[in-house]
């Protein structure tokens, strides 16, 4: 309980929220899909299995919004933001190789990068923002998160210049009143998702289609329920190597089940 009474919940109860929600997620797409997908190709379908896969994604939403609120945390706290980028690019290539086996079916697939670049390129964006300021105007500082964005974007991390884009708003909003940051973190998910899937597909959908379809994104807004709880403490840590190695190695551990059950 909180100092009011009401309760609240720490930094370490976040993180447990996020990795939970996140391993939902991933289940749902690596091992539930691909058992869909097996049963169709068998001549089977099953529609309570595909609503639990769209209700796995869903839940899935609210890991982002979380990992991106507390990587502000983080950068704020830390006792250093060299040490802080230092893991993040070290994780980034420790996942790359899961991330890859599990989404594209190869060890090196260029097509898509994992989350911890786009992590990395956020707090890259809040240094440098920091750091100019100290010397420059704001449109120098623009500049510098506006290529960090494109980076992510051509670097195609997961998220792209969306995940670059609101861990910035949250950074900018962190002593904001809770309800106006999650209306801004609402638009930047919705049209931020809107204009990727523009990019991306526009050839091939509709802009009113691709605008229906970014909408799922809004889900992730849940994750400022718990966010209202946080009162925050750090609460009792796990080693660091814990939460940063949870992301590759529950991918690989899913990739090896979905490949199990593959062989059955």
């Amino acid at each position: 309980m909180g100092k009011t009474g009401r309760s609240s919940i720490s930094g370490a109860v976040l993180k447990v929220i996020a990795c939970v929600s996140m391993l939902i997620d991933h289940f749902s797409v690596i091992v539930l899909w691909n058992y869909i997908q097996k049963s169709a190709a068998a001549g089977g379908q099953n529609a309570q299995l595909e609503h639990i896969y769209h209700v796995g994604r869903a839940i899935g939403r609210i890991a982002f919004v979380l990992f991106a609120y507390l990587i502000v945390e983080g950068f704020l706290h830390t006792r250093s933001r060299g040490k802080f980028l230092l893991r993040l690019g070290v994780f980034a290539l420790i996942s790359e190789i899961p991330y890859d086996l599990a989404f594209g079916g190869q060890c090196f697939d260029w097509s898509s990068q994992n989350v911890f670049f786009t992590l990395f390129l956020g707090v890259t964006a809040l240094t440098v923002w920091e750091w100019i300021g100290k010397y420059a105007g704001e449109w120098c500082q623009c500049i510098a998160v506006v290529v960090c964005g494109l980076a992510a974007y051509y670097m195609k991390t997961d998220y792209l210049y969306t995940g670059v884009l609101l861990i910035f708003v949250l950074y900018l909003m962190h002593d904001i009143r809770l309800v106006y940051k999650m209306a801004v973190a609402a638009v930047v998910l919705l049209l931020g998702t809107w204009s990727m899937n523009c990019l991306r597909y526009g050839e091939s959908f509709s802009i009113k289609y691709l605008f229906r379809f970014s909408l799922r994104e809004m889900y992730g807004i849940a994750a400022f329920f718990p966010i209202a709880l946080y009162d925050g403490s750090r609460g009792r840590q796990l080693p660091k190597w814990f939460w940063y190695g949870f992301y590759p190695a529950h991918i690989l551990l899913l990739y090896g089940i979905a490949g199990f059950m593959r062989v059955l």
